[in-house]
């Protein structure tokens, strides 16, 4: 220990990171926010051998599944959601027919770590602020993000962002549905869905909201795909508290989505 150098230890850290960014500017899957949904789509998508990031504005990844409940560290997964669990190795106990509980904290970091050694890249404390938009053999798609610090955009500092580009967008950022609403303000497009718009979500009402989370995920333009509480979001269905089947689900549902249409 006598012969640590604080030159080697920065040099590696810098050139270690961007040499990962380097390889990432180009993908075939960006991820924007590392939530439940967004990190169960990311290892369904390594596992296909399918290069894949996820950009997360927040330092910690995970979402809102950390904290369970008002801080009560304990998340339900109904029946929907236990395969999932089972994938990953999450321990989870049986509360009463079709619901089971896990530890948040336990089930939080082991979707992270085993995202992470399928071969999903995440870069954290990075905020997505614009969406890559052309047209490409004919069509206008969605082709990338615009990224910048997050530490840079809180500090009001006027910096040029950086692009990645990629061939299929997934908006996992939640209640906000933040790249959806993006494309549709800046770009005045409408979206593939019958209203064409960003509804925002209605009050709770767990049954409808955990189906439609699902059922929502879905390509709602051209290289754009929303997953987990934005698929709410952009149907305006109900939101659905701490209960997780749907968010997992609608995860492994986007990876799908892109894993069939990479195969065309």
């Amino acid at each position: 220990m006598n012969n640590l150098d604080e030159r080697v230890i920065s040099r590696a850290i810098v050139e270690r990171y961007m040499n990962k960014l380097l390889d990432y500017l180009e993908c075939d899957v960006t991820i924007v926010g590392g939530g439940p949904a967004g990190l169960v789509c990311a290892y369904y998508l390594a596992k296909a051998n399918i290069k894949v990031a996820i950009f997360d504005k927040r330092l910690t990844i995970g979402g809102g599944m950390w904290g369970g409940a008002m801080l009560f560290n304990e998340i339900v997964v109904q029946e929907i959601g236990r395969e999932i669990l089972d994938e990953f190795g999450i321990n989870y106990e049986k509360y009463t027919d079709g619901y089971y509980t896990a530890d948040s904290i336990e089930a939080t970091t082991t979707l992270i770590s085993k995202t992470v050694k399928a071969g999903a890249k995440i870069f954290n404390a990075i905020e997505v602020e614009d969406v890559v938009f052309k047209k490409i053999d004919g069509q206008y798609r969605v082709n990338g993000l615009v990224v910048g610090w997050t530490t840079v955009n809180m500090a009001g500092l006027l910096v040029d962002p950086l692009v990645v580009t990629s061939k299929y967008v997934i908006d996992a950022t939640g209640h906000d549905a933040d790249i959806a609403n993006i494309l549709t303000r800046k770009g005045g497009i409408k979206l593939n869905t019958p209203e064409g718009v960003v509804i925002g979500e209605k009050p709770m009402w767990a049954e409808v909201g955990e189906q439609s989370t699902i059922e929502e995920t879905q390509e709602v333009y051209p290289g754009l795909i929303v997953a987990g509480m934005a698929a709410v979001a952009v149907s305006g269905s109900h939101r659905m508290g701490p209960v997780f089947g749907g968010m997992l689900n609608s995860g492994k549902k986007a990876a799908q989505i892109v894993i069939e249409s990479l195969k065309k």
